[in-house]
């Protein structure tokens, strides 16, 4: 990447349906402008505990049976996303952090230069780790497998033919794990509130949950075509 290139910090919880629904926005977005942007990825345990988020949250609502119907229900509007229609109600997560944490294993590889970082034609134009984390979505939302369990999370890494045995290095050695770390810290740097959220022009512009594409993008081209050396209007 270019120093001349735009960060954009993408906060979100593997478990969270709006950073499924929204994955097409992001895909838009990176092909649209992928000689101007870089996104940094990064992961906050809204769903770090499901039983105490869903089982004792929704207790009175219905619990696990509720917030199934409720994600049916943000999924219906958007008829290009595939939901399993047991979701929520069979091999319910006990949590979004070792999703996290092997996600953030494959992305401390692409750092290492172990994994390719280049975006894949095969892949609808996501690197293999956009891919990942793209499958172990797919892998919840549209066929209902625990992605809590580490072996779940290796069979996809295993599938996608990403090298287990450097995966494994870095978890054993702590790396995923700072990495997870550091991503909370930048939560709380950044004041994230939930999932998902485009944090641009370095903190200045935070763009939280449902936000429409045309509103990313407008965001995005506002700062592009900024002077550089524009002066603060403080």
């Amino acid at each position: 990447m270019t120093s001349s290139r735009i960060r954009i910090h993408y906060f979100t919880d593997v478990l969270c349906v709006w950073a499924y629904l929204a994955q097409v926005r992001l895909d838009e977005l990176i092909k649209n402008n992928s000689s101007d942007i870089e996104i940094s990825y990064h992961f906050m345990p809204i769903f770090g505990n499901t039983e105490h988020r869903i089982g004792e949250g929704w207790k009175d609502k219905g619990g696990y049976a509720a917030f199934s119907q409720h994600t049916h229900k943000v999924c219906a509007a958007y008829p290009y996303l595939e939901l399993h229609k047991d979701i929520w109600q069979v091999n319910q997560p006990k949590t979004s952090a070792i999703s996290h944490l092997m996600i953030k294993a494959v992305q401390c590889l692409v750092d290492e230069g172990v994994v390719n970082n280049e975006a894949d034609s095969s892949l609808q134009h996501r690197t293999q780790f956009e891919e990942f984390v793209w499958q172990v979505r797919l892998a919840f939302f549209r066929d209902a497998k625990d992605i809590g369990n580490m072996q779940v999370l290796m069979g996809i890494a295993r599938a996608m033919q990403l090298p287990l045995a450097e995966i494994q290095r870095v978890l054993d050695d702590g790396t995923a794990l700072a990495a997870v770390c550091r991503d909370i810290e930048l939560r709380d740097g950044f004041r994230v509130e939930g999932s998902p959220t485009y944090i641009l022009n370095e903190g200045r512009q935070k763009l939280y949950g449902n936000v429409g594409y045309r509103i990313i993008e407008a965001n995005l081209h506002e700062i592009l075509k900024q002077p550089k050396m524009e002066a603060s209007w403080c």
